[in-house]
């Protein structure tokens, strides 16, 4: 679109890309600080994030956000920014799992036009989380699967080490809330790794289709081979 200037000059309006957002929440309780996990996690996110920031695609650009939620709050640790302009700092662990506070947050980014505009492709959410959550989920988990946004992104999640299983493990199913895709878990800390670096092929294939929107390139087969 070219307009003309108060001195009669035309001026052109650069059309950005369309985002493709991406937004991990993940739990930095204090079980995290056990066995690596959170160095674990820490190495995952900053290779994901890289990985993102060397896409070069006409339809879409993928912005990374990251809400933590640890002690007694969630918070937003990384802005939702081009992946380009991200600048990772390394997560810490201490305190309880406030997965509600989290999921609440998650909803406020997710409906916000400047964080998420209107022509924003379809979300990716990622749950990362070792535990059960402290304090009152439920309802928070109901008012993002209602929003525009939350019901319609594509939900993953991951339960991290081998104590995240029975209700924590069902805790990150409701999150899906899609039986064809799985929740990964991973007693085994490389498949951390193995699960970001899935997360990485997917969106940058999405990113890279001239239908970022069309999920048929969206492919949860290589998920089952990880929970194995």
């Amino acid at each position: 679109m070219t307009e003309g200037n108060q001195s009669g000059a035309p001026v052109v309006e650069v059309q950005h890309a369309r985002p493709l957002p991406v937004l991990v929440l993940a739990d930095v309780s204090g079980s995290m600080d056990q066995d690596k996990k959170i160095e674990t996690l820490n190495n995952a996110m900053a290779g994901m994030i890289n990985s993102f920031a060397t896409e070069d695609s006409l339809y879409g650009e993928i912005t990374v956000g990251v809400i933590t939620f640890g002690g007694a709050e969630a918070r937003l640790h990384q802005p939702l920014v081009p992946a380009s302009q991200a600048h990772w700092n390394s997560m810490s662990a201490g305190g309880r799992t406030p997965l509600g506070a989290a999921l609440d947050l998650a909803r406020t980014i997710l409906e916000d036009p400047e964080a998420v505009p209107k022509r924003a492709f379809q979300p990716t959410l990622v749950l990362v989380s070792d535990g059960i959550p402290t304090d009152e989920w439920e309802p928070a988990l109901e008012r993002l699967l209602a929003s525009p946004r939350g019901k319609r992104a594509i939900r993953l999640a991951v339960a991290v080490g081998p104590e995240a299983g029975g209700p924590a493990y069902q805790v990150l199913e409701r999150f899906v809330a899609n039986p064809a895709i799985p929740v990964v878990r991973t007693d085994e800390l490389d498949r951390v790794r193995q699960f970001f670096q899935w997360v990485t092929v997917s969106v940058a294939t999405r990113v890279r289709s001239g239908s970022p929107d069309d999920l048929s390139t969206f492919d949860s087969d290589e998920l089952y081979d990880l929970t194995d």
